[in-house]
């Protein structure tokens, strides 16, 4: 499977990847054949440490898919990862804004996911 194929958190293993440009030193999540900040084609993939904030959070009680239903109540948080970017993700149902988190992963729908997880303290 090419890198652009692989679904965009994990490079096809338990991970989170993201790109670093050469050029600019620019951070993204999204993988593209370019860098979004400067337009450049020098990007690295990199694996994050899945460490970060919790800076938004929504408890999902009604779900966009039968699949889903099965999981309901769960709760979608968005990060600032500590390598400077932020993504989307699922979260355990007690995370508030603020939390300190790791990525953990899980089965969501058929689909390997991340799951953000309380640090302690």
């Amino acid at each position: 499977m090419s890198e652009l194929a692989m679904p965009a958190w994990t490079g096809g293993e338990s991970t989170i990847t993201y790109q670093r440009c050469g050029g600019c030193g620019a951070v993204q999540y999204f993988r593209r054949d370019f860098c979004a900040a400067c337009g450049g084609e020098e990007l690295t993939t990199m694996v994050a440490s899945g460490e970060g904030v919790v800076c938004a959070a929504t408890l999902v009680h009604r779900a966009a898919t039968a699949e889903a239903r099965a999981h309901v109540p769960f709760k979608i948080v968005l990060v600032d990862c500590a390598e400077g970017f932020r993504m989307m993700a699922h979260g355990a149902n007690d995370l508030v804004i603020g939390d300190r988190v790791r990525a953990g992963f899980t089965s969501f729908t058929g689909q390997l996911v991340p799951m953000f997880e309380k640090l302690p303290g």
